[in-house]
């Protein structure tokens, strides 16, 4: 079986410029700490018309109650 060297098999993190293997853990505790500089009116979403409106919900309520963002869209009007 050939290997798809082109997928990510592990969480990568930037350190210094350089992309660091790393733990779940930390992997989540970084991309937290980066989402927590943005919000309110710096952030805004954008959702597919061909989600669900489940899956559509809950990205606005994301959106709305964790970044603190008003700016919810979607291209369903097209």
């Amino acid at each position: 079986m050939k290997r798809d060297y082109s997928r990510l098999t592990r969480p990568l993190v930037r350190k210094d410029g350089v992309l660091t293997p790393v733990g779940w853990d930390e992997a989540i505790a970084t991309a937290a700490e980066g989402l927590s500089r943005y919000g309110g009116d710096s952030f805004g979403m954008f959702s597919c018309s061909k989600a669900t409106n489940e899956v559509n919900y809950v990205a606005q309520k994301w959106a709305r109650i964790v970044m603190s963002s008003n700016n919810v869209d979607s291209c369903n009007r097209t």
